[in-house]
């Protein structure tokens, strides 16, 4: 209730049901760091669900942010802060969220919680670029969550199998922390000002593909009431479980560990397991996540939710780094009839690569996700605004380019972007509007148009402050890769009905 937040000009205190909180005032927004919403996963909780944090006596300060999760990134980049990685400190005790409370809120407030990207393997809610002031300033409750990340967000090994009960979720530490975070904000947000019963659930690039997983868990059922996918594509397959459990032998067996028991993955230093390549996703453990989210959406059965959902032009800079242009050159061959698709590209091998990458990664699988039969509404959007600055450099928007205008920090960009100006702040406004509006009532604003495949309606964030409906956008190369994405849902679900009856044999 409001009545449970003690409004000082300068320490705010939230007398929450773990334990009196003290923030602090900054402009308009109540700023709450650091809450700990679940037990430091370390010791004999490393590659566990997230257990309860005890609740505490008299208050506890909340003005600095926790840790930031232990990550790396790609190789080939020296300092992954110029990517949205986190800076030190990091550490393994890092489950932790951040409120901004509006300072001045006179009835139970929207909350909207972030997931932040960076490829399940970096980046934290701490990063400046996700302060929500503006959020809080526009009357909404932001929450920004840290979660586990690479080989300890996602990992499984047959020892680890082995000891787990029979029913406990295997390989997706990173969704349980998500969900812990969750049952947090619904048992502890009206302490802030917010609603439990209007929760959006937002996020990008990996945050956004996590959400996809999370509306096809039943665990997380009831716990947001609208989503927002910001670049999270949709077609990218989850990690059958028998793959997630030889991508942990490789990495055990690449730190020394042959044959080793639960404990003694355990005692490996969390900088040893930070530093093991993979790829970090959802598993396929038939516990949190029975089948492959893509099949989910394809049968009809994920959280009926308002959405929204969309990319940004530029999504081809994710190939700058680690070797992405020419690991994706081998699976998508510049040919005669890709040159007819994207005639823009002149026929130059490397943007026909990177605009099917966009189109096959990302823009076709949102348009099929906003397409799904459903109750609730969808909207599809495609951001294509570059800051005036920057346009001589970056012909479209690059892949996390939105982020800042969504929470209007671009004056908080990590790669010394060049001063905005007054025409990039005005786009910047009017598409935060969109997104809090989204948050308030369901819905991004009555000239926005919800999604149905016969009208194929986008809205184009571009010069256009609000943006700029189009129909058909993009239309002949996403039916193109819509075809071939067609072909991949076919597999996966007689892949997931494949394990179906294997596992009814087993339990027989």
């Amino acid at each position: 209730m409001m009545d449970q937040l003690n409004r000082s000009a300068t320490s705010p205190v939230a007398h929450t049901p773990s334990g009196d909180l003290r923030g602090r005032r900054e402009g308009p927004a109540n700023v709450f760091r650091g809450v700990p919403y679940a037990a430091a996963p370390v010791g004999k909780l490393r590659w566990k669900a997230p257990q309860p944090f005890p609740a505490w006596d008299g208050v506890r300060e909340a003005a600095e942010f926790g840790l930031s999760a232990p990550q790396a990134g790609p190789a080939d980049v020296a300092d992954i802060v110029s990517i949205g990685g986190a800076p030190e400190p990091i550490g393994e005790d890092c489950l932790t969220l951040n409120v901004w409370a509006p300072a001045e809120a006179v009835a139970p407030a929207p909350v909207m919680v972030w997931l932040h990207g960076g490829s399940n393997r970096m980046g934290a809610g701490s990063l400046p670029f996700y302060d929500g002031a503006a959020f809080a300033r526009d009357g909404v409750v932001l929450v920004s969550v840290n979660y586990r990340l690479g080989q300890l967000g996602f990992f499984a090994h047959p020892a680890l199998t082995e000891e787990a009960a029979h029913d406990e979720p295997l390989g997706n530490q990173a969704l349980l922390d998500q969900i812990a975070a969750l049952e947090w904000v619904r048992d502890h947000i009206s302490a802030f000002g917010g609603d439990p019963a209007s929760i959006t659930l937002f996020g990008e690039s990996a945050g956004g593909l996590d959400i996809l997983a999370l509306m096809t868990a039943k665990r997380a059922r009831g716990l947001f009431h609208k989503a927002i996918v910001q670049s999270g594509g949709g077609w990218l397959p989850a990690t059958p479980l028998k793959t997630a459990q030889e991508r942990g032998v490789a990495a055990a067996t690449a730190l020394g560990l042959a044959l080793p028991d639960a404990s003694a993955l355990r005692a490996v230093a969390y900088e040893r397991l930070t530093n093991v390549e993979g790829a970090f996703g959802p598993v396929i453990d038939g516990r949190l996540l029975d089948r492959d989210p893509i099949s989910a959406f394809a049968r009809g059965d994920f959280t009926d939710v308002p959405l929204m959902i969309g990319v940004n032009s530029g999504e081809d800079s994710l190939l700058n780094y680690g070797g992405g242009l020419k690991r994706f050159g081998q699976l998508i061959k510049p040919n005669a009839a890709l040159a007819r698709l994207y005639p823009q590209a002149n026929g130059d091998e490397e943007q026909l690569i990177r605009l099917g990458f966009r189109d096959f990664a990302f823009a076709a699988p949102a348009r099929w996700i906003a397409s799904r039969p459903r109750r609730s509404k969808a909207w599809l959007y495609a951001f294509d605004y570059v800051e005036e600055a920057r346009r001589e450099a970056m012909p479209r928007a690059a892949h996390a380019a939105e982020i800042f205008h969504v929470f209007e920090t671009l004056d908080h960009r990590p790669d010394g972007a060049p001063s905005a100006t007054p025409a990039d702040r005005a786009i910047s406004a009017a598409m935060h509007k969109r997104w809090v509006d989204f948050a308030r009532t369901g819905a991004p604003g009555a000239d926005w148009p919800a999604y149905v495949p016969a009208d194929d309606a986008w809205m184009v964030f571009n010069d256009t402050p609000g943006g700029e409906v189009k129909y058909g956008w993009w239309k002949a190369a996403l039916d193109h890769h819509g075809r071939k994405g067609g072909l991949l849902i076919l597999l996966l679900r007689a892949r997931d009905r494949l394990r179906t009856l294997f596992s009814a044999k087993v339990a027989r």
